[in-house]
């Protein structure tokens, strides 16, 4: 994979069952998650890692429109 990868939401661990146990069902991190999710980036001129650069590799760049918009 050319992204850092996190942890799946849906993962289930010891406590709590998932990572979305620790988000509120109110929180208004949960709409700037379904809206960055229903947008088209490349369309919105957000480029696509290529991959072949040396270096740690970047993280997906939904992840940072959302903890920015956030």
């Amino acid at each position: 994979m050319p992204y850092i990868e996190g942890e799946d939401r849906h993962q289930i661990h010891l406590l709590p069952n998932t990572l979305d146990d620790f988000v509120a069902e109110e929180n208004p991190v949960r709409v700037i998650d379904a809206y960055v999710d229903s947008l088209a980036l490349e369309e919105l001129g957000f480029q696509m890692y290529s991959g072949t650069k040396a270096g740690q590799k970047p993280y997906r760049r939904e992840y940072l429109l959302k903890l920015y918009l956030y």
